[in-house]
């Protein structure tokens, strides 16, 4: 039986409940090329992809198979970290091509990049 952080017993939640949890991804450049996604909260849960889009695309798929094949399993299924909600920016290293053509792409849709970069998010489901 579970227990909440006063020790009292709590319904276990549902698959689906655990499935519709947004845990941070981290996305790196990959050094042999590509890229790689990790989500740090679940332990081993790990991608990679050509482009950044098929990273966030096969990180999302990997999370989800780790977190039915931990529910299946009866195994604890840690919730998403939460850093200060104050924080609202990012950097990144990008390799120069990556960053010309994200310039490039950005000026074809009237975007900045930073607005670009967040739409590309947006759509991957990560927004």
């Amino acid at each position: 039986m579970a227990l909440n952080q006063k020790n009292q017993p709590i319904d276990n939640p549902s698959l689906e409940s655990y499935l519709n949890l947004q845990y941070p991804v981290t996305l790196y450049p990959d050094a042999e090329g590509g890229y790689v996604a990790q989500i740090k909260d679940l332990p081993g849960c790990l991608s990679q992809g050509e482009t950044l889009e098929e990273a966030v695309s096969n990180i999302n798929e990997a999370r989800e198979l780790w977190i039915e094949t931990a529910y299946e399993a009866g195994d604890t299924i840690p919730l998403p970290s939460h850093e200060d909600s104050t924080n609202t920016s990012l950097l990144l290293q990008l390799p120069k091509s990556l960053h010309r053509r994200l310039v490039e792409a950005a000026g074809k849709e009237n975007a900045s990049i930073n607005q670009y970069i967040v739409s590309l998010l947006s759509q991957s489901g990560l927004g």
